[in-house]
């Protein structure tokens, strides 16, 4: 359970040594399978036509692109006393300190009946979001725990 080892003390969320939130392992493997699906389905219904397999090539290529993401960089966020660390560019890392994360919160955006949520980290310079699949967990409670880990000032 997320949090499970957490200690509470005064209210407060003590993160020792730190806290992270990854893409839930069953993602990558998900987008694998579904890339090799989709070069099937080119070679399927190509019917000798090359634009076809092509684009069904092309598709696979990314969605595997997307799930090598997944495996070199799983952790898109943790927290630590000294600021959140948060992935950067395809699998870079930037740290972000406290005194610079300026805003924690959770954007909600109705779509097609239904209701999609953000985490959103704003450090003035620069906005950082993160969704359900980026964090394996809800974005709301990932919010919590970073509010509470906040240092006072």
């Amino acid at each position: 359970m997320p949090g499970s080892d957490d200690r509470w003390h005064a209210g407060r969320v003590e993160i020792s040594p730190g806290r992270q939130w990854r893409v839930p392992a069953t993602l990558p493997a998900a987008k694998l399978v579904g890339a090799a699906l989709l070069v099937a389905l080119g070679l399927l219904f190509a019917d000798g036509d090359p634009v076809r397999l092509v684009l069904a090539i092309l598709a696979a290529a990314a969605l595997a692109g997307w799930a090598v993401r997944d495996l070199v960089a799983p952790v898109r966020l943790a927290v630590d006393p000294t600021g959140l660390t948060v992935i950067h560019g395809f699998a870079g890392r930037r740290l972000l300190p406290w005194s610079t994360v300026e805003a924690i919160s959770v954007e909600r955006r109705p779509r097609l009946g239904l209701t999609s949520e953000m985490l959103e980290i704003d450090a003035g310079d620069s906005l950082h979001l993160f969704g359900r699949y980026d964090l394996g967990t809800t974005p709301e409670e990932a919010a919590s725990m970073l509010r509470a880990a906040r240092p006072r000032v």
